[in-house]
């Protein structure tokens, strides 16, 4: 298996069934994951900041740094490979406060919000999330398969479906360690 490495304000898609992409170290950002079942295809974003509003030019050059840029980028660039918006699911991961553990910023809580926003307004459901918290995460998205992976700082997080109530939801996990 070939590991695919996305790394900060960065995203990488593929429908090559060897490989995994992964993204180590989230703290306040997210790592949005899309998959399309039907077509194998699936996609990874590791994004910063939830608007681009707070710097256009850095948006321009580099739109996977923000939410608002780098999802819509992220929904193309999966929909190019063939991916079917309709069957697409998506993964969420990250949000933690690593450096503002009093959430004075609160910059992994609207990363989150803005990532929701989005993917509702584009009509894509969430399948499961691992959001919040203090603690760092690393994900991973096989192609062949569209399992996710997820590994926190302290241990592996146990899978628990999206809709169930609590800080930490986590993703469907195969591996990790």
């Amino acid at each position: 298996m070939q590991n695919v490495i996305v790394g900060v304000a960065d995203y990488k898609v593929s429908k090559d069934p060897g490989a995994m992409l992964t993204t180590y170290a989230l703290g306040s950002c997210i790592a949005l994951m899309l998959y399309d079942p039907g077509r194998q295809v699936g996609g990874l974003l590791h994004f910063m900041l939830p608007s681009s509003q707070t710097d256009a030019r850095k948006a321009q050059e580099n739109p996977a740094m923000f939410a608002d840029t780098g999802i819509p980028l992220l929904l193309r660039e999966v929909q190019r490979l063939g991916a079917e918006k309709k069957r697409l699911v998506a993964h969420l991961a990250g949000g933690s406060r690593i450096l503002d553990p009093e959430g004075l910023f609160n910059i992994g809580n609207r990363n989150y919000t803005a990532a929701r926003n989005l993917l509702w307004r584009a009509g894509v459901m969430i399948e499961s999330e691992s959001i919040g918290g203090t603690a760092m995460r690393s994900v991973g998205l096989h192609i062949a398969t569209g399992q996710i992976w997820l590994k926190q700082q302290q241990s592996s997080v146990n899978a628990v479906p999206a809709e169930q109530k609590g800080e930490y939801r986590g993703l469907p996990c195969t591996g990790g360690r």
